[in-house]
């Protein structure tokens, strides 16, 4: 496959150096992405980043993973208003670890192959880097005016930042540069890639290469996702979607993915997933004949979750969400583990009343408004059960006389009631 054709027809080119693309057509290139280890999880924001890797190497070329030990201590300017909060070495070598496992779902590093993926960590050769020694061989080649020319230095100094734009961010471009500048001498690496607020560190960085070595140094960037409305990308009001199942479940991430719109979804499953372009169009167009059964979100909450959590816990997300709200039966839902049915109840409004109180004399109307206060009436909770609109783990409930009893919890503990269509409700024993 040619590399940049199939970034370009995925919508996942922002801004390429001229003659990257002859430079990828004439040989096997070795190329970076960095990522910032400021948690010890990546979200989904970073996936197109990783994406652009994956593709890399599925084209045969040589990708190298960095990241960012040493750089993480001090805090990139880029698309920032604010200074973040610097790590000490102990946090950051933690971080590094969690997000080296989870690259490796994504990149062959194991494979004997010339272009198997490499992890690097720039704290490997700054560490030992001296002030003096850095500001006399790297500093001197970079002047202050081009640094001070780059977008994300100018608007932190135009105002956007309350407090300005310290030495510390300022230096971040010369130090991101001399990671380019190691990894060329060291690992043969020609070209840098990253995320549109990337540019100017990277551009800064094959300079700095051009004029210490005379070499020829290539950038590539892609574009910064957003959703249809213009709204952050990655973001719901939990916080960030994590690649760590103990942050975000993997059937909230299943979830996420399921839900974006028609719009984004078709955007989304050409960024995020390895599908090509004929099998996208067809999708596309069979959604567009059906758009009611949404076979892009599945195809798309399919593909990732597969690659970031495994097929054992796409298919557990799956089946809950075919169980919970498609036809399954009140024997499935009995099948669902603890975990996941708490995952997926998890924001839904919750009642929990002593273990004592069921039995054989206790009505649906009574437990229903007294105990679990769902309905405000017991003719409000008779009405709405007469009417087919009261159901108890996926069963139907009728009759307002029906007894609650032990017989009735899952998992020896807790109650799914659902009143109309959305609206779901926890109840748990004690």
């Amino acid at each position: 496959m040619n590399f940049l054709e199939e970034l370009t027809w995925r919508g996942m080119v922002h801004q390429t150096m001229p003659g990257t693309d002859e430079l990828l057509a004439k040989e096997q290139v070795t190329a970076y992405v960095g990522f910032d280890p400021t948690a010890d999880s990546l979200h989904i924001g970073h996936l197109c980043s990783i994406m652009i890797l994956r593709h890399f190497q599925r084209c045969g070329h040589k990708p190298l993973a960095l990241v960012g030990g040493a750089t993480g201590m001090i805090g990139d300017p880029s698309g920032k208003s604010q200074e973040r909060n610097l790590l000490n070495e102990e946090s950051l070598l933690h971080n590094v670890d969690c997000i080296k496992k989870q690259l490796s779902k994504f990149l062959d590093f194991d494979d004997d192959a010339p272009n198997k993926a490499e992890l690097v960590n720039n704290y490997d050769w700054l560490k030992d880097l001296s002030f003096l020694d850095f500001t006399r061989n790297i500093g001197k080649h970079i002047t202050v005016n081009y640094m001070m020319a780059k977008d994300s230095v100018r608007r932190r100094l135009s105002g956007e930042a309350r407090d300005g734009l310290s030495f510390t961010e300022f230096t971040y471009q010369l130090l991101q540069g001399y990671d380019f500048l190691y990894l060329n001498e060291h690992k043969g690496c020609k070209l840098q890639m990253g995320g549109a607020d990337q540019w100017g560190n990277i551009t800064t960085g094959a300079e700095l290469i051009r004029r210490i070595n005379g070499a020829e140094c290539f950038a590539l960037t892609c574009p910064l996702i957003t959703k249809s409305d213009g709204t952050k990308f990655g973001k719901t009001e939990g916080g960030n979607i994590w690649l760590n199942p103990e942050y975000t479940s993997p059937y909230k991430f299943y979830q996420f993915w399921l839900n974006t719109s028609d719009e984004d979804a078709k955007r989304y499953v050409k960024i995020f997933t390895n599908i090509g372009k004929e099998e996208c169009e067809e999708l596309t167009a069979s959604h567009d004949a059906a758009p009611h059964l949404r076979l892009i979100q599945k195809r798309l909450a399919k593909d990732v979750t597969l690659m970031v959590h495994g097929e054992s816990e796409y298919k557990a997300a799956e089946e809950a969400s075919s169980i919970l709200f498609g036809g399954g039966s009140s024997d499935d839902l009995k099948q669902i583990s603890e975990e996941m049915l708490l995952n997926v109840f998890d924001g839904v409004p919750q009642y929990r009343f002593q273990r004592s109180v069921l039995s054989e004399n206790l009505k649906a109307s009574d437990f229903l408004t007294d105990i679990c206060p769902v309905f405000f009436s017991k003719s409000e909770a008779r009405k709405m059960m007469q009417g087919g609109g009261v159901s108890v783990n996926k069963e139907k409930l009728y009759d307002h006389g029906r007894s609650f009893t032990a017989a009735d919890l899952i998992d020896d503990r807790y109650i799914i009631l659902q009143r109309g269509k959305k609206n779901y409700y926890l109840l748990i024993a004690e």
